[in-house]
């Protein structure tokens, strides 16, 4: 899930031209910023990687793949004199973008450098680019008029036009067998070659550790360290024991409001009444008061995206008597925009690296006996029906299993997330000898962005690796959740 973490786009002059006849060697080609990005004494370099869509074929076609790289504005030097490595960052999704939300950042460093936070390519270059498939590169691969959430396309017709769409790039000669994780690891040992770097540091939330960990199992030499926000492992399970995790994150929502003595006697038995909602969700469309139905697949993809958002959680408990009322307003504003996600470069990855190793038998029985959890399932196993229905090569099995490194790791969860919860980011750290982890109270998904104890921490790991990061200044275990009446 990245809707808090997708920037705002718009085109970098040169990527939507036909690519270039093909050869073997990654090229770096530096070209201008958009005129209007802001630099207030920011060096910022703007590029395409230019790479063969498949590898070791003589007869592909090259791709470009956007990149943006931001000097850093005061270098940390360790204490053999050394500087820092670059960060690469990595967006999730997958189907993000982050090269075009660069000139947003830099209005923000310049405008309000205490904002900035502790990560604004201060001590280190920081690198962004837009993974193979999606954002300014090209191919992109969107999929205009097709709505799809982290819990699935919303409507069987959705999956129809994800089908085509997908189709259709394959006939206009995408290869959808060449835009998954173990290909952008092999991108990202092309990005080290062609900028002449010697080795990087990885920095990803969300889907983009999933990125992270490829980049660790299929090209290590280039790394330093890592540090994993809101991480998604190789070995979680897309769609299986998603509906669990959006039912535990209700669960806990409403928990920490049964906690609190005004937000208990306001909404006093609020997680028995929406299960019961819930149930009436599962037997038919619900009508609003204006005599718009919306159906479970609708409820399921709010429930998805406020348990994500900050904002979302605060607002849950209102919210839920809102629906259990009548007042759809809340699931109808998450239904308003449901197209975030390149969706073409989303689902390439979903059916390369996730969907093989999972099965609808399994996402049903996980669900069962649980109304929350049971509204999430019919839109998630329409990722099933696209995945039959398109060819993206066969599964690697490396791409399901844990991650075994030596390669200093820090990994940073927030304790609500329904796409990436606590019980995953320490199971996959378990693997990471060495590994250091934070789990933030009250947190939601995307810590480092809300948490300036979370940010330092990662800069201080960055810094030196070799050091516990602190987290004394992190909130207690029993700090209580503030809510918002709305």
């Amino acid at each position: 899930m990245l809707k808090t973490l997708l920037a705002a786009g718009f085109a970098l002059l040169g990527l939507a031209t036909a690519a270039p006849a093909s050869a073997a060697d990654p090229v770096y080609t530096v070209k201008p910023c958009p005129a209007d990005w802001p630099t207030s004494g920011r060096s910022v370099e703007c590029g395409t990687l230019t790479v063969d869509e498949t590898r070791g074929d003589p007869a592909t076609r090259r791709i470009d793949i956007a990149v943006a790289r931001v000097r850093a504005s005061d270098p940390y030097r360790d204490a053999s004199g050394q500087t820092l490595p670059p960060v690469v960052v990595f967006h999730g999704g997958p189907g993000g973008s982050l090269v075009s939300g660069v000139g947003r950042r830099l209005g923000v460093y310049a405008a309000q450098p205490d904002r900035a936070g502790p990560l604004a390519a201060i001590d280190q270059d920081w690198i962004y680019f837009d993974q193979r498939g999606g954002g300014l590169g090209n191919p992109s691969m969107d999929c205009p008029g097709a709505q799809l959430t982290d819990a699935g396309p919303p409507t069987d017709e959705d999956a129809q036009k994800l089908i085509a769409c997908l189709k259709g790039y394959a006939d206009a000669g995408v290869d959808l067998s060449q835009y998954n994780a173990a290909v952008i690891a092999a991108d990202v040992a092309d990005v080290v070659k062609a900028m002449d770097l010697k080795q990087i540091d990885l920095f990803g939330g969300s889907y983009g550790p999933r990125i992270e960990a490829a980049v660790i199992t299929h090209a290590p030499q280039v790394v330093r360290v890592a540090v994993m926000d809101s991480p998604w492992p190789p070995e979680g399970n897309w769609a299986v024991h998603t509906p669990e995790q959006v039912s535990t994150a209700v669960r806990t929502i409403l928990g920490k409001c049964a906690a609190q003595a005004e937000c208990n006697a306001r909404h006093a038995d609020l997680q028995t009444r929406f299960e019961a909602n819930a149930r009436a969700w599962l037997a038919g469309p619900q009508t609003d008061k204006d005599g718009v139905a919306f159906s479970v697949d609708d409820l399921a993809a709010f429930l998805m995206d406020t348990t994500y958002s900050a904002t979302g959680v605060r607002n849950l408990p209102a919210d839920l008597e809102k629906i259990i009322a009548g007042d759809l307003s809340p699931v109808a504003a998450i239904a308003e925009d449901r197209t975030y996600y390149f969706e073409g470069q989303h689902m390439t990855h979903l059916c390369k690296e996730e969907i093989p190793f999972e099965s609808k038998a399994a996402l049903a029985a996980g669900a069962a006996g649980d109304p929350v959890a049971e509204v999430s399932v019919s839109s998630l196993s329409r990722l099933f029906d696209v995945c039959a229905a398109i060819d993206v090569g066969a599964a690697d099995p490396v791409e399901n299993q844990p991650v075994r490194t030596t390669i200093p790791t820090l990994f940073i969860a927030a304790e609500i997330d329904p796409g990436c919860p606590p019980p995953l980011t320490r199971a996959a750290a378990a693997h990471y000898e060495g590994s250091q982890v934070m789990i933030v109270t009250n947190a939601t998904h995307g810590v480092t962005g809300q948490n300036p104890c979370a940010a330092r921490a990662a800069r201080d790991f960055l810094r030196d690796p070799t050091k516990a990061v602190d987290q004394s200044c992190l909130p207690a275990a029993d700090t209580p959740l503030v809510f918002t009446e709305n």
